[in-house]
């Protein structure tokens, strides 16, 4: 299954720590139509995560009125890693 982590910090949060392979798409990239996942299949599994999960909740719904619909709100970088990375 693909997947995409995505970490909808600002660039400044992103830059101290990350899940690894994450790409960064700040909330207002997103607004504006999220170009970096522009050749991404809209069937894709995305997991969004920021600090308390609130960026992430709003990102997730605008990704899904972009036509996403496998998108999850992971809530933050150390959740994502508990559920998603375990082996690592």
């Amino acid at each position: 299954m693909n997947r995409i982590f995505v970490d909808v910090r600002e660039p400044e949060e992103y830059d101290k720590s990350h899940v690894d392979g994450a790409i960064n798409i700040p909330p207002q990239q997103i607004m504006d139509g999220a170009k970096k996942l522009a050749n991404t299949p809209k069937d894709t599994e995305i997991v969004l995560y920021c600090i308390s999960g609130s960026r992430s909740n709003v990102s997730m719904n605008i990704l899904k009125s972009l036509g996403f619909t496998n998108v999850i709100n992971g809530i933050n970088e150390q959740q994502v890693k508990a559920r998603y990375l375990k082996n690592s």
